[in-house]
């Protein structure tokens, strides 16, 4: 644990490599995704597409009724509740990943990540290990609306 320079150990920081145990399992704390997060979203990446902006066809004519939500906005949401709860001051890269979307998320669900370690092991530089772990996004109604297996470099403490 890191301690500060007047002795108090830090709190919210992320997991070191040590700690990434293959079939450990967590899960973050939920996100209700909103309205005006997709607005921002569509508008700042460009995925101006109707099934995005435009409520009138989504009344009228998408076979998917409610403010949708892209699965890229869910997924950038799933790393962000990683990022806050387990790589802060720990996670060095981001490898990869293979990411597959299960079912609509629409304005008003709130996500949460379940994690599974499924492989870890040392690099041959000091004081950093591969780990690569299952993530399940699911709304709040226990529905997994996303997976993806991500490959992340993470910090090494033990010294090797």
């Amino acid at each position: 644990m890191a301690i500060t320079a007047d002795n108090l150990p830090i709190v919210g920081l992320g997991i070191p490599y040590e700690e990434w145990t293959i079939g450990r399992k967590f899960r973050t704390v939920g996100r209700t995704i909103t309205d005006t997060d997709i607005t921002n979203f569509v508008c700042v990446t460009g995925m101006l597409e109707v099934l995005f902006t435009n409520l009138d066809y989504l009344e009228n004519e998408s076979l998917i009724k409610g403010r949708l939500a892209p699965g890229a906005l869910v997924y950038s949401f799933a790393e962000g509740l990683l990022m806050q709860s387990v790589m802060q001051h720990t996670g060095l890269a981001f490898l990869g990943m293979e990411l597959k979307v299960n079912k609509p998320v629409l304005a008003g669900d709130t996500i949460h990540v379940r994690c599974e370690v499924t492989h870890a092991r040392p690099t041959s530089k000091p004081g950093r290990g591969i780990v690569t772990a299952l993530n399940d996004v699911t709304n709040q109604h226990g529905d997994c609306v996303l997976s993806y297996t991500a490959t992340r470099m993470v910090k090494r403490f033990d010294g090797q």
